[in-house]
């Protein structure tokens, strides 16, 4: 004992040295980092870094420097963490040499798209997944972490990764950058937040868990004794060994606990059972959570996150058309008198009381009279038919001036303070097509496709016509649309509009959207862009690609529960780090046919599955009225808003319940951050063709109060009958003990109930057609 003694005293003293010396240099990060494979290896350096410069006629494309890897041997030297190199921005030329592995293989990490040559795109504090394949030969057991830092390099998180598939060697993380928050871009202390933005990156590192896989080994040897004191003699070392690894966040008394351990396993005159206890306590537990010795250290190159800014994946949108607003009929001539800016307050009013943040206004430009169009869409328009506000421009301007008839630039920018005073941004519809009445067609009769007798082409779907609108051609002058699109946004953004909802982006020239939005936002990064591209999906992924924020999607016309529940995984899968899926029940554009068919109770599934099934959501005003007649032969309104101004009658909403269940969603997607990202998404088993059931959850580590965030949602899909399902989980992984009961709140209703993973609804149409549940999780000290 007298020599064990010995050891374990020069051993505290080693320690307190050590000690002493990670606190003087604790500034210097991992600066120090031990010599790593990739040092060891020219064929493994990675290139110079080059600036991180993105142009829209360059756009940057990150490189991929071969794995990095560190050796960590019985000595402290080699215990230093791995140094971080900054990503290269040139795109080196695959050679074997270039993708050579570490000890520890990181591979298939995700999310990945186009070889990486765009980033990932999440909002600022948005909780989102990063998974890899992490192994190492043999049986040995291995960890990882993820390392988060932010745009300036410093790391923000460390956080161990879980295996979620054995089998696959597959590790996933959840993760978030920076904090949630609804400041406006308005707002002062929005300079605060865009200091948060920009490209993060995250690197996983990998390592050999020689503890566990030691403790493993020990476990069954000592079960059957075999070969018992060699088993305690490696552990003993390994302990010791553990206690002097260089790792910032072990403290002395951390090295105390493992040093004592290692001179307890070393004790040969011990008992077996006490030194075999001495490496599985609760203090040891916790720091093989916390800290554990990382051999064979490995990290993955760097994937790229860009963080944007609130309301860039949750948001709540609220559509109106300002001539409709306030609109009422002269009395004396029966005459229709416009809504204007100052009248349409009432809508915004409107939108705040129902807890939406963003409106959004179809075009406010002047409109052409040529080829007017009438009411539905009528060839021949009437002498008091407004025509479409999609029919851009008269000789009163164009898209950089106000319809008259609502107001003018001083009208429009009060307008928007008082949206802002409310809380709300302003989305402007921007539809890059003219009227044959726009002044472009004669200052850039170049800027559009001319028929052989030297006509202008007007619009064509075939077999819709648009003749009162003509579309842009981008083969002569492309440069200089682009330069008076840019002027033309920027006026409207000095108007105070933080928003662009892009008509049919899809008939543009991706790349020109991309130079667009690279030059808009190179000085405006508060600004971003919506799609309205019903399209093909390579078209719609190539738009967010390029910039767009948020997109439009197919959400209106699936309806059935097993498309929903594809949809649903599709929207808030992988998919979503590149295109940010917005659901809209309808649009001025879009009524379907379940809308038609199923009332009330219709509207109200559809406004449930919008506002819970991704984080963003739209409702075009009118909802709240059961707008539900079709034109015949035609997925849209009879008497739709973009050919005439309507007059609705708002004291009507209060007999369909509609409105309150609007004001409701937004309360509940306010309260819950389970409901605020596009990765947190799982579909529950329902028995009932007509039920559908998904739950999202965020993790205690990831919430704002520490408290683990669970929302159970159950729908009937039928707006005619009643349906009864048995609705099948797994709470444990939402954190619930096994084989334990939890209580869950009605978030629309109020009422609680007792669940166990395996329940039973009820739900009818005329009472209620969802369960919003929230998950009563325990407090745990």
């Amino acid at each position: 004992m007298v020599e064990c003694d010995a050891r374990f005293e020069q051993l505290l003293l080693t320690i307190d040295v050590m000690a002493s010396h990670t606190a003087s240099h604790a500034s210097a990060g991992t600066k120090n980092s031990a010599r790593s494979d990739a040092q060891s290896s020219p064929a493994l350096k990675s290139p110079t870094p080059s600036p991180s410069i993105t142009t829209a006629a360059t756009p940057a494309v990150t490189s991929k420097p071969a794995v990095r890897s560190k050796r960590e041997a019985a000595t402290p030297a080699h215990s230093k963490k791995t140094g971080r190199s900054a990503p290269s921005r040139t795109k080196a030329q695959p050679t074997l040499a270039s993708h050579l592995f570490g000890r520890i293989v990181v591979m298939n990490t995700t999310p990945t798209i186009e070889d990486d040559d765009f980033p990932a795109r999440v909002e600022l504090g948005e909780m989102f997944q990063i998974s890899a394949q992490i192994f190492i030969e043999g049986r040995t057991k291995v960890g990882a972490t993820a390392v988060l830092r932010n745009p300036h390099g410093k790391v923000m998180a460390q956080t161990p990764m879980v295996c979620t598939n054995a089998g696959l060697d597959t590790w996933e993380v959840s993760l978030k950058a920076g904090e949630h928050s609804d400041v406006k871009p308005w707002e002062p202390s929005f300079s605060a937040i865009r200091r948060h933005l920009g490209l993060w990156t995250v690197a996983i590192e990998g390592w050999e868990d020689s503890y566990a896989s030691w403790l493993h080994d020990a476990t069954i040897k000592i079960s059957v004794n075999d070969d018992i004191e060699n088993t305690l003699q490696e552990g003993g070392k390994l302990l010791r060994r553990w206690s002097l690894q260089e790792e910032k966040g072990l403290l002395a008394k951390d090295r105390r606990t493992l040093a004592h351990a290692a001179q307890s396993m070393l004790d040969v005159n011990a008992d077996i059972s006490q030194r075999f206890a001495a490496a599985q306590g609760t203090a040891i537990a916790r720091l093989h959570a916390e800290h554990p010795l990382r051999d064979h250290l490995c990290a993955s190159r760097e994937k790229e996150i860009l963080v944007q800014r609130p309301a860039s994946s949750f948001a709540a949108w609220y559509q109106f058309f300002t001539r409709s607003e306030g609109a009422s009929v002269d009395l004396r001539t029966q005459e229709i008198i416009s809504g204007t800016f100052a009248t349409s307050v009432s809508g915004l009013e409107r939108a705040k009381a129902e807890g939406f943040d963003i409106v959004y206004l179809p075009p406010i430009f002047p409109i052409g009279t040529t080829n007017r169009k009438g009411r539905n869409n009528a060839l021949v328009a009437g002498p008091d038919d407004p025509g479409s506000p999609f029919g851009i421009g008269s000789r009163q301007g164009g898209h950089d001036t106000v319809n008259p008839q609502l107001g003018t630039m001083d009208d429009f920018k009060a307008f928007v303070s008082k949206a802002h005073e409310l809380g709300i941004e302003i989305a402007l519809d921007f539809a890059l097509q003219c009227s044959p009445d726009h002044p472009w067609v004669h200052s850039h009769p170049e800027w559009f496709r001319h028929k052989p007798d030297g006509s202008i082409a007007f619009a064509e779907n075939p077999p819709k016509k648009y003749q009162d609108i003509y579309p842009i051609d981008f083969d002569e002058d492309m440069p200089g649309i682009e330069r008076e699109v840019e002027r033309i946004m920027r006026l409207w953004i000095d108007a105070g509009v933080t928003i662009f909802r892009v008509d049919n982006p899809h008939t543009k020239p991706v790349r020109f959207w991309q130079d667009i939005i690279a030059k808009i936002t190179k000085r405006h990064p508060e600004i971003l862009f919506l799609a309205e591209a019903f399209t093909r999906p390579g078209m719609m992924r190539a738009l967010s690609y390029v910039g767009f924020t948020q997109s439009h999607c197919y959400f209106p016309w699936r309806n059935g529960k097993e498309e929903l529940q594809d949809y649903l995984q599709e929207t808030n899968g992988d998919a979503a780090f590149y295109q940010h899926n917005t659901f809209w029940p309808t649009t001025p554009d879009i009524l379907t046919d379940y809308i038609r068919d199923n009332g009330i109770a219709g509207h109200a599934i559809r406004a449930v599955l919008a506002a819970t099934g991704s984080p963003s959501w739209g409702i075009y005003n009118g909802y709240e009225l059961i707008e539900n007649r079709q034109r015949p032969g035609f997925e849209e309104q009879l008497d739709n808003e973009k050919y005439e101004i309507k007059i609705r009658d708002w004291s009507r909403a209060q007999r369909y319940g509609i409105a309150e269940l609007l004001t409701r969603l937004n309360q509940i997607r306010h309260a819950h951050p389970a409901l605020m990202s596009y990765h947190d998404l799982r579909i529950l088993e329902s028995s009932d063709p007509n039920v559908l059931a998904f739950v999202r959850h965020i993790n205690g580590s990831l919430t704002p109060n520490g408290m683990p965030d669970t929302v159970i949602v159950v729908v009937n899909l039928d707006g005619h009958d009643a349906h009864s399902s048995g609705i099948y989980s797994d709470p444990t992984t939402f954190g619930i003990e096994p084989g334990h009961v939890f209580d869950v709140h009605d978030e629309l209703t109020g009422r609680e109930f007792v669940w166990s993973g395996s329940d039973y609804v009820s739900l009818a149409p005329w009472a209620d057609v969802a369960h919003i549940l929230t998950v009563r999780h325990p407090h745990r000290d």
